[in-house]
């Protein structure tokens, strides 16, 4: 049985790099953020829950932005360590950068899962939905996802975007953003920062 929300920690084995800096942080960004860590770093992102961390990687190994790397044991996880878990503010201006581009990468390689959400996400309250949560999406738009997933369950992001004239890809991604950079009351998609390990 699953743990109640609050009570479950988030971890991830499989991340993408969003910036890979072979001599570590500049001085400015060490004096920003009181980090002086030594040798090359690595900031990425991870698949399943969204957390950014710290990675650091052994002497001489190159990483290059974009890639998947996994974290779960093997050789990578004795040549990658992670460091620390990071909040959106201490990414890099390059990782900032990449951010919505490797996002899209993981929402289409998880097409399935975020397909299943507009299958089945409930309301919040009697007055809120959770779909209402997507930028872009208010009441009619609201309606007209509830109407055809009754109809019949989305199949894929194209059927969303043919039957409900929303690009499913883009909120989504989005409201990623926006639950990484934010404090939120309600997250959809990523592991709230202070349950995080």
């Amino acid at each position: 049985m699953k743990k109640p929300y609050r009570e479950r920690k988030f971890y991830e084995d499989m991340v993408y790099i969003l910036d890979f800096l072979p001599y570590g942080y500049g001085l400015g960004y060490i004096r920003r953020y009181k980090r002086a860590h030594r040798g090359p770093v690595a900031q990425a992102i991870g698949v399943s829950y969204f957390i950014l961390l710290e990675l650091a990687p052994v002497s001489g190994l190159h990483l290059k932005i974009g890639e998947r790397i996994s974290l779960g044991g093997g050789l990578e996880g004795q040549i990658i360590k992670v460091t620390r878990r990071l909040t959106y503010d201490e990414l890099t201006a390059t990782s900032k950068a990449e951010l919505p581009h490797i996002l899209e990468i993981i929402v289409k390689s998880r097409e399935k899962d975020f397909v299943e959400f507009f299958n089945t996400a409930p309301p919040l309250t009697k007055k809120m939905h959770s779909l209402e949560l997507l930028r872009g999406v208010g009441k009619k738009v609201l309606w007209r996802i509830i109407n055809e997933r009754k109809k019949r369950p989305f199949e894929s992001f194209e059927d969303i975007k043919s039957r409900v004239k929303i690009d499913p890809l883009k909120v989504i991604v989005e409201r990623i953003i926006e639950e990484l950079s934010m404090p939120q009351r309600h997250y959809l998609f990523v592991a709230p920062y202070y349950l995080r390990e």
